[in-house]
């Protein structure tokens, strides 16, 4: 319980310094924070169809079909941005759904391959309508929400960010939730007591994909330009890689890796062009030494310390 009450104080804490920041960052952070809210998001939705037993290698296409639903709504139709973005969203999720029909009761490798090769189709569709999608060279001019100012930015994503995260926990400790890990653990067993183990997969699919679609559609009314170099293959790897890096057996897992590991490029700026590779020996030094992730590391921290405690006060053999 005491645990638990500090855990909450902290969470609050942290989400004061949140609302706090823009009084002193400059706006260059207050850019890569906008950043870091929507790729938590998106590494966050990736989870959710990682606990049904599906891992995503294709999450970033379903960014882009957010993204491009709403940028063309909003840019050839003339329709508000508020209205696009929740479209996005939707789009992105029936865009899940679809490919959980076909494709729900595969496992393991060829869920991951499937959903990568439908990640390579729709960056490859964007170019069969260039009037509409701007081609390989991107799609400009699109409308924004707040015209050029950061700070409004910087709220609104971490109010959607913080909205994201609140449903996402909700629904990972509701019975959807568990019934989410059941069908991961044991299909079979879930199968016995009469889950539906198809509709589980496609349901975390169509959550996990809408929210990817709201990433991607507020990512295109931020920045006014997508091109599908945005949404291509490497990112979608990105994702993975934060997810795994950060621990992807805890809920706050997703928002470490995603923090972490995408600011250490600008960390890193002297050299920037070595940090995937940065990248890699970091995920590859917590596969070994903390398989649950970063987000574990004080916890096996504070382990680690009184193994070795209790080692010294043992006393030496004779």
């Amino acid at each position: 319980m005491k645990r638990d009450r500090i855990r909450g104080l902290s969470v609050i804490g942290l989400i004061v310094l949140l609302f706090l920041g823009p009084l002193f960052l400059e706006n260059y952070y207050i850019h890569l924070a906008v950043l870091v809210f929507i790729y938590v998001m998106l590494t966050s939705s990736l989870r959710t169809i990682y606990i049904s037993g599906q891992m995503s290698l294709g999450h970033a296409a379903f960014m882009a079909i957010g993204a491009y639903t709403s940028a063309m709504l909003a840019k050839h139709l003339g329709w508000t941005p508020w209205c696009t973005m929740p479209l996005g969203g939707i789009a992105a999720s029936i865009g899940g759904v679809l490919i959980g029909f076909p494709f729900s009761r595969l496992r393991a490798i060829y869920f991951s391959m499937a959903s990568l090769f439908f990640g390579i189709m729709v960056t490859t569709l964007v170019g069969l309508a260039p009037e509409l999608t701007g081609h390989y060279t991107g799609l400009q001019r699109i409308p924004l929400l707040f015209g050029f100012p950061k700070v409004p930015y910087y709220y609104f994503f971490l109010i959607v960010t913080l909205l994201t995260l609140l449903i996402l926990y909700r629904i990972e400790h509701s019975r959807i939730g568990m019934t989410f890990k059941s069908v991961s653990q044991s299909h079979l067993a879930a199968s016995s007591r009469g889950i539906n183990e198809a509709g589980i997969r496609i349901l975390a699919l169509g959550v996990g994909t809408f929210f990817a679609g709201i990433a991607g559609a507020g990512y295109a009314h931020y920045a006014g330009f997508i091109a599908p170099a945005t949404f291509g293959v490497m990112p979608s790897i990105f994702l993975v890689v934060y997810l795994l890096a950060g621990g992807k057996g805890s809920f706050a897992g997703p928002i470490v890796g995603a923090t972490i590991l995408y600011l250490l490029p600008f960390i890193m700026r002297e050299f920037q062009g070595y940090a995937p590779f940065f990248q890699a020996g970091l995920l590859i030094a917590v596969i070994f030494v903390i398989p649950e992730g970063m987000v574990s590391l004080p916890r096996q921290t504070v382990s680690w310390i009184r193994r070795l405690r209790e080692h010294r006060r043992q006393p030496y053999a004779s």
